[in-house]
């Protein structure tokens, strides 16, 4: 059947391609700041933490493997011939974006061949058959020494869908990670789903539109991937606490937000979130009592360190990490400098200034 597509219809199909039919995501130069989300911004949300920690630890590294280079699937029309059948029909067969969201182009290279190397090593690991728990801490592990970088989501005045393999700040880590591990659970290899767990996570109702549809707050991030049964929130069930504060972080330093510093919509909008979180409780687990929960914690839970910071709810995130002996830490894009391992989970947040204690969530396995 191949004999029967010639060059112009191939010319044709893939210039239409290019223009409108490939999901895009936007992509970033090594040199430029790459893609994540910090909820809210600067001295806002998660990963205010990096100001607030009086002791960072020594960040444990893994010996990274280089990684190798990924054939593009973007192609000029005077290469024709590097196009397999098999190719052209799965760029086809992805429609454009049903809900015309401004969209960049495709992923970096460098970030297909890391996410085809971690899918190689989980098959290989046969993490599959494992716990979403422990497929979630082996897959972090992965990203050990990869480098912190704040406010990645915010570069850009317009809400794109970023995506990054080689940098993160706490909530990307977060987010990247449990796309991943989704996928390992049910043996999905293939990079543009993981691009769409990812907006699912990211998103109120699971779709990005706007700035404003992006879930700033952790504990409304929490609330909506709940609704969509991706996490659980157990923080109750491990005995928390009602934190009683009203969330208006955002609202309230309104300035430090250029996306609605001067869009009364989008400002009117956030203000309609925070009212809705306000509905909501938020438990949290006091720090000298987490050592006590340990027992009932599993490695890939999602920890959050709660805050007695005015109008927010938490200041940074990460995972619950099984170390060798048995004793649990966080592994997290710690704002130190890098993705690394807090060998005490109690003692890393007793050590975070403003810190109160953590909310803790589960991922529900998709299998």
């Amino acid at each position: 059947m191949r004999n029967f597509w010639s060059p112009a219809v191939l010319g044709f199909a893939i210039a239409i391609v290019n223009n409108s039919l490939i999901p895009d995501v936007w992509a970033f130069q090594p040199p430029p700041a790459v893609a994540v989300v910090d909820r809210p911004t600067k001295a806002q949300g998660a990963d205010i933490a990096g100001q607030l920690t009086r002791k960072t630890q020594n960040p444990e590294t893994t010996n990274q493997p280089a990684v190798s280079s990924f054939p593009s699937l973007f192609w000029e029309l005077n290469k024709l011939s590097k196009i397999s059948y098999s190719q052209l029909l799965e760029v086809l067969a992805r429609g454009a974006n049903s809900d015309n969201t401004p969209r960049e182009n495709a992923a970096q290279p460098e970030d297909i061949a890391r996410f085809e190397k971690i899918v190689q090593y989980a098959k290989q690991q046969n993490l599959p058959d494992r716990p979403i728990g422990e497929i979630v801490q082996a897959i972090a592990d992965n990203f050990l020494g990869k480098p912190y970088a704040e406010n990645l989501l915010d570069k850009s005045g317009e809400e794109k869908l970023i995506v990054t393999l080689n940098k993160f700040d706490c909530v990307l880590f977060v987010e990247t990670v449990l796309a991943i591990s989704r996928g390992v659970a049910i043996k999905d290899s293939n990079y543009q789903n993981f691009v769409n767990r990812l907006e699912q996570q990211r998103y109120v109702n699971g779709k990005m539109n706007g700035y404003c549809s992006r879930l700033h707050y952790f504990s409304e991030w929490i609330n909506d991937n709940q609704k969509r049964k991706i996490v659980e929130n157990i923080t109750a069930q491990l005995g928390g606490v009602p934190m009683n504060k009203t969330l208006n972080f955002m609202s309230q330093h309104r300035s430090s937000y250029p996306q609605m510093a001067k869009d009364e919509a989008t400002y009117q909008c956030i203000v309609s979130q925070e009212a809705d979180l306000a509905k909501t409780a938020v438990n949290y687990i006091p720090t000298n009592r987490i050592k006590s929960i340990y027992s009932q914690l599993k490695p890939g839970d999602i920890v959050a360190v709660a805050t007695d910071v005015k109008g927010l709810d938490v200041t940074h995130t990460g995972f619950v990490y099984r170390n060798a002996d048995g004793n649990l830490g966080l592994i997290h894009a710690s704002p130190a400098g890098a993705v690394t391992v807090a060998y005490d989970l109690q003692r890393y947040i007793s050590r975070v200034e403003s810190a109160i204690g953590i909310v803790v969530a589960r991922a529900i396995d998709p299998r």
